[in-house]
């Protein structure tokens, strides 16, 4: 179990720290653990945006440190061990994006196979070299598609079997194997958090809602695939975090636990939904964004339905979503509307100009 303290400051790694939910966990954390220091590795692919990261270095400057770097570099993350003497890990970085997946697996082997596995490897090799203290914990991010697809009834338990059907679910049921295979094998605390679709600020364009909310904005179709009747179940980004908090510091090493948001919502449930708001925001006429509502032929291997039963974590570490689905897709749209700067440089690929910054590399 690993516990912060408040006497010196913990070098906390994460990786993929720069993307939507690592972001978002970083502020979070610096925000209301002022005993810690965290190294921010991150690729800056095409996920990742130093944008985000804007404000910690002027709120918490001394407290983060940004590192360009790729997971798969042995040799970097053997280098910063040695420079930080982590005591813990917690590992965000993946290729996340399902269609890219289907036209290219190859890179979501790479980065979330054999990413994975390089982290795992120098992880243990530092726990083995400072005599395998029981205070470090290697924490790996991971998603609720690993267990497949759910008919009508029923939800993914921690005891569910895997049955990825993407490319981009295999590769993180992989990876999740080979995080517990380390904790079985070589004794390496590690801890699993499967955790259901996220929403909120920060997230990249091209996911559902802020695609959505870019698209009502500016008039354009709403493309919904199939019939639209897809289920997931949404979780604010903000309740992720301060989940993934609370497992990294009270969870059992070697267990893995769900992480959802109690909030099954169809894609056209959403869809129509941020129609609605976005006509009194927008003042528009009722009903009227939901005219731009065009169907798409469906994804290939989409799921019909996910669904996560969170009694787990509830009951062993006293955790549940603290936003209503209402008032945290109220919170997202509003964001997305005050940020539209944001969003621009990201569709128009402005925000890739981060080799003009000055950050270390290494």
């Amino acid at each position: 179990m690993f516990m912060m303290t408040t006497n010196n400051a913990l070098h906390i790694l994460i990786t993929g720290g720069a993307g939507f939910i690592g972001s978002n966990f970083i502020r979070h954390t610096l925000e209301i653990r002022p005993d810690c220091h965290i190294v921010n590795l991150d690729a800056l692919t095409y996920a990742g945006n130093i944008s985000n990261l804007n404000n910690l270095q002027e709120d918490h400057q001394e407290r983060h440190t940004f590192v360009h770097g790729n997971i798969c570099d042995p040799q970097l993350v053997k280098n910063l061990f040695e420079k930080y003497s982590f005591k813990g890990i917690i590992h965000f970085a993946a290729e996340s994006h399902v269609d890219r997946s289907i036209t290219g697996p190859q890179a979501f082997t790479e980065t979330n196979v054999n990413g994975t596995c390089t982290l795992l490897q120098e992880s243990l090799a530092y726990w083995n070299k400072q005599g395998n203290p029981a205070d470090f914990l290697f924490h790996h991010v991971s998603t609720d598609e690993v267990y497949g697809s759910l008919g009508p009834e029923g939800a993914f338990t921690e005891e569910s079997p895997y049955d990825p059907s993407s490319p981009y679910s295999a590769s993180k049921a992989a990876s999740d194997h080979f995080v517990r295979a380390y904790n079985r094998t070589y004794g390496l605390p590690t801890l699993i958090t499967n955790c259901s679709n996220n929403y909120g600020p920060y997230q990249f364009p091209e996911k559902l809602i802020p695609l959505i909310i870019g698209n009502i904005q500016e008039k354009k179709p709403l493309p919904i695939y199939g019939d639209g009747n897809n289920i997931r179940d949404w979780l604010y980004v903000i309740d992720h975090c301060d989940a993934l908090l609370r497992v990294f510091e009270k969870g059992s090493p070697g267990e893995t636990y769900n992480i959802g948001g109690g909030a099954e919502r169809s894609n056209m449930q959403i869809v129509k939904q941020l129609c609605a708001l976005l006509d009194r925001k927008l003042n528009r006429s009722p009903g009227s964004n939901e005219s731009l509502i065009t169907f798409v032929k469906d994804r290939p291997g989409h799921d019909f339905r996910y669904a996560i039963d969170a009694t787990k974590i509830a009951n062993e570490l006293d955790w549940k979503p603290q936003y209503s689905f209402e008032e945290a897709l109220g919170n997202t749209v509003d964001w997305y509307l005050t940020n539209s700067q944001w969003v621009e440089s990201v569709r128009s690929g402005e925000y890739r100009k981060w080799l003009e910054l000055n950050y270390e590399k290494r």
